[in-house]
């Protein structure tokens, strides 16, 4: 079955590869192998670019290597959001007594990424793009598009945990259900060094 594999980056990276060695992550690799009867069409990878902070100053050279690494993948695109930083007052959980009961804080939101993945899991369905959607994601949000692509569209989408087993999410309605274990990860990894049309590319220190 002709397939189109739709990935939230950022519900991957918090799910299954936060704080682990496997974050060089070979998107395709890992397709095969979760849907090895399936024919990988297209894999649509759904990001936004992190800024540096005083506690990670080398996190956007990270995030480049890795995004070249994944565009070296033929049928891989890359779509991006963007985050948003504001000020909020946040209620304090303990506040002293006579004290201020709330603090000001920057917050940092990740935008677009979810509606982008939704817009091109739609469109592809209304093209005719594929014959099987999966969406690696955990995000209860995507429940809309995953059910409207089956019912209007025919199209069956299955759903791959990146999460634990116990925190799935039972809002979605997938045609079948696929969890990403321990063992994957280690199997589908890019080499540590690699080359594109821009040069070298080194897998990042403690990836």
């Amino acid at each position: 079955m002709v397939t189109n594999v739709y990935v939230d980056g950022f519900n991957v990276y918090y799910g299954c590869l936060r704080g682990t060695p496997y974050r060089w992550l070979d998107l395709e690799a890992l397709c095969h192998r979760l849907l090895p009867q399936n024919t990988i069409h297209r894999i649509r990878y759904f990001t936004a670019h992190v800024s540096s902070r005083v506690t990670d100053p080398q996190a956007p050279q990270r995030q480049q290597a890795y995004l070249r690494a994944l565009e070296t993948i033929p049928c891989l695109s890359v779509h991006l959001g963007h985050f948003l930083t504001h000020p909020v007052s946040m209620p304090l959980a303990d506040p002293l007594p006579g004290g201020p009961v709330t603090v000001r804080v920057m917050k940092t939101e990740e935008k677009g990424s979810d509606v982008n993945l939704a817009t091109h899991l739609l469109l592809d369905a209304f093209r005719k793009d594929c014959e099987v959607a999966v969406v690696i994601s955990n995000d209860s949000e995507l429940k809309e598009p995953i059910t409207a692509v089956q019912r209007d569209f025919h199209i069956p989408v299955g759903v791959v945990n990146p999460h634990s087993a116990a925190r799935r999410s039972r809002a979605l309605r997938p045609a079948f259900f696929k969890q990403i274990r321990g063992k994957d990860l280690p199997a589908c990894q890019f080499p540590d060094h690699m080359t594109d049309t821009k040069g070298m590319i080194h897998k990042p220190l403690g990836w």
